[in-house]
């Protein structure tokens, strides 16, 4: 059975009201009146981008939707489709007059037209990049729209606009055809709306390669009206033979339309000789057994064509496609393509796995968009049997592909999200870098929380620091700020990491320190690593930042490796008892071990620091440097217990001797930033013994203490960590 829509009557041609409301009973028919006779009121001459006159087009629209046998609700929606631009509170005037489910048609087809520049960009960019997005694109159109009606009309629209272009030809029909070619005709396709499919198919490749097109038309050396005859009367023909021998079949057929003829001749790389389906017929039975006896039927009639014949019934495909294929030559000498199958058969041939618009196309797809493909696909063919059902109207509405979003970024890149994502789960999308400094976000042009879930069309534009990470607040499920798996996963993970950098840090500076407390500096740290069973250097810094390694594992470590050195000699320190100046009885603290002293915590002095030392109750002599302010509170108290002092020779000379100093560090936070000022301080070979930090507001303060010769080189390390990126200072303090 052939199919062929409907076109639009001339101009002096009256208006083809019962075309219009054909199989509707006597009120749709007079709601498909009144919509007419608005749509001509408001339409008057205007016309569209694209150069058409509304009218003509919302009628054309009708028409097509008529010839789908849609129901009225559609029918209407397409004559109004421009009717809100010239009515005020036009929705609500076509609620009142038409009924609400017309307005939500009209409205969410309008939805989809605002899509036109992005399905326009999408299909003539050149970028591979961008080229990829039409698979995306396709399946956003669907998710966009609460009622799957919408697509169809948009499907009519496009249908009606390459009708026009054929007899208006503009330069605008050349980008229409590819974006036709490449989002539209797949999703005809899909839906199982072959009428449309065929036309917008054919159509576009008129435009878009003419040249090829008018040779394939040639070369088939018959007008269209003329192979639908042929396919016509070899239906009856082998339909009176089958039934001939008492078995019950349904066939159908039509000719290949001519996309369908290049493409498989660009494709396989055969010539048109070769092409032996350009008209094909197909016929379902209801047992296997009746398939090989059809099969024998179509030997008999027509004579076959040797090695076109395959039996996917006895060895079906990989995808479990199942059906026998036969060609044979009519009366008239011509190829004819015959495929029988079960009716089980071709439900699954249409509507599993095997699917056709799934081996044409030749793209994977996920299982739930599949299954919701295949109900709208099953709805359509349905359509002839309970076109009256309110039931199938209603399951009709609601088969719309509700799992996923589609959003778009500002230079029209689709993007898919599970329904609930938030700016923060389009920004990991994008790029894990620009979710980790994402710190705010515009839907469609307004500022929104970055816990906003989005919705299906939305334009999104993250706004980001240039350094910095996450906030913890992200991995709060309460506060919504995250949806995806995809996106916790990477912000874990960017935790971890910073976790890991401290524990490395405090490792190394553990290590370092009980190497040095016994005179092992010189030690073999990879060799200190395999004694105590790791497998190298980090490994052993990460337990020991986890307290998992004591100082007694690394002590016995490295008296086993028998690296004992001299121990380092302590820094020499001279005090006086008076304040006087007078040198006379300078005392050596340490050698003589007559004071014990201590350099004080709260300033941690060093060479050549000026200093004095403070007499404190059962712990000796503090040293101090002379501008800290405690030791300024503490001499104006107790002005009695102060003391000279400075460094002895000791002090300058030794090198091995190490003096604990904190530095105080701010920058912008950022990824690495711990890491790239541990390197540093590293490379100038520098003990950490101690790091605490703190992250507010994007900007990171930082306290580090560490182990130095003397101010020259505390002086060479502040500069160095100026140096590192996003550092804004640092400081002695």
């Amino acid at each position: 059975m052939v199919s062929v829509t409907h076109s639009i009557p001339k101009e002096d041609a009256p208006l083809p009201l019962d075309l219009l409301a054909a199989g509707l009973c006597a009120n749709e028919r007079a709601l498909v009146e009144a919509a007419v006779e608005l749509a001509t009121e408001l339409y008057e001459d205007h016309v569209l981008g694209t150069g058409e006159v509304i009218w003509p087009h919302a009628l054309g629209m009708g028409l097509i939707c008529a010839s789908l046998k849609l129901d009225a609700e559609t029918r209407i929606a397409a004559l109004l489709f421009s009717a809100c631009d010239y009515l005020e509170e036009g929705e609500e005037k076509i609620a009142a007059r038409f009924g609400r489910p017309v307005a939500r048609l009209v409205d969410g087809l309008r939805k989809l037209n605002g899509l036109r520049l992005i399905t326009r960009m999408t299909a003539t960019a050149t970028a591979p990049e961008i080229r990829t997005q039409a698979e995306v694109l396709r399946k956003m159109l669907l998710a966009m729209v609460e009622d799957i009606r919408v697509v169809l009309l948009r499907l009519a629209s496009r249908t009606q606009t390459l009708r026009f272009f054929t007899e208006h030809p503009v330069d605008a029909r050349l980008d229409v055809a590819r974006e036709s070619l490449d989002i539209y005709a797949p999703l005809a396709n899909r839906l199982g709306v072959w009428q449309l499919k065929w036309e917008l198919e054919d159509l576009s490749f008129r435009f878009l390669e003419p040249d090829t097109y008018k040779r394939i038309a040639k070369m088939l050396d018959e007008r269209r009206v003329e192979r639908e005859n042929f396919i016509r009367e070899s239906i009856e023909k082998l339909s009176s033979e089958i039934a001939a021998v008492g078995i019950k079949a349904e066939v159908h057929g039509r000719p290949k339309h001519i996309y369908s003829i290049y493409n498989k001749m660009r494709k396989k790389n055969l010539d048109f000789s070769q092409v032996y389906d350009i008209r094909a017929l197909r016929v379902l039975v209801d047992e296997v057994r009746d398939c090989y006896t059809v099969l024998g039927i179509v030997h008999q009639m027509w004579q076959p064509i040797s090695k076109e014949y395959d039996d996917y019934i006895t060895k079906p495909k990989g995808n479990n496609y199942q059906s026998l294929h036969t060609a044979v030559l009519a009366g008239d000498g011509r190829a004819l393509e015959v495929q029988i199958r079960t009716h089980e058969m071709h439900r699954h041939a249409e509507l599993g796995v095997a699917a056709h618009w799934r081996y044409k196309e030749g793209s994977g797809h996920g299982g739930d968009y599949d299954e919701k493909i295949a109900l709208l696909r099953s709805l359509l063919s349905w359509r002839d049997e309970v076109a009256d059902s309110a039931d199938w109207v209603e399951r009709f509405k609601r088969a719309s592909l509700d799992d996923t979003l589609y959003v778009l970024t500002p230079q029209g890149r689709v993007v898919d999200l599970p329904h609930g994502a938030t700016p923060v789960d389009f920004a990991y999308r994008l790029h894990t870098d620009l979710g980790h400094r994402c710190r705010g976000a515009k839907v469609d042009g307004h500022l929104v929380p970055l816990n906003t879930p989005l919705e299906n069309g939305q334009t999104v534009e993250i706004s980001a620091a240039k350094e910095g990470g996450p906030s913890r607040d992200w991995l709060d499920a309460r506060q919504g700020y995250v949806a995806t798996g995809r996106a916790r996963h990477k912000i874990k993970q960017y935790f971890s990491q910073q976790e890991e950098e401290e524990l490395l840090v405090r490792g190394r500076s553990f290590v370092t320190r009980e190497m040095q407390r016994d005179g092992h500096g010189q030690a073999n740290i990879e060799e200190l690593a395999g004694k105590l069973g790791f497998k190298n250097a980090d490994a052993l810094y990460l337990a020991a930042g986890r307290g998992e390694v004591g100082p007694r594992s690394v002590q016995v470590a490295l008296r086993e490796a028998g690296t004992v050195s001299e121990a380092p000699a302590e820094p020499e320190i001279v005090v006086s008892r008076s304040r006087s100046g007078d040198t006379s009885d300078k005392v050596l603290i340490v050698g003589v071990g007559k004071l014990l002293t201590s350099l004080s915590r709260c300033c941690r002095p060093a060479p050549p620091d000026a200093i004095e030392g403070f007499v404190t109750r059962g712990r000796g002599i503090s040293i101090h440097r002379v501008d800290c302010h405690d030791f300024q509170q503490l001499a104006k108290r107790h002005p009695e217990r102060v003391i000279s002092a400075e460094w002895g020779e000791q002090a300058y000379n030794n090198r091995q001797a190490v003096f604990p100093v904190d530095i105080a560090v701010q920058a912008s936070d950022r990824q690495g930033l711990l890491r790239d000022i541990s390197e540093v301080l590293s490379r100038e070979k520098l003990n950490v013994i101690a790091v605490n930090t703190l992250s507010k507001k994007g900007t990171a303060f930082m306290r580090f203490t560490m182990e130095v010769g003397g101010v020259t080189q505390l002086q060479r390390a502040i500069t160095l960590i100026r140096e590192v990126p996003g550092v804004i200072d640092a400081q002695r303090k």
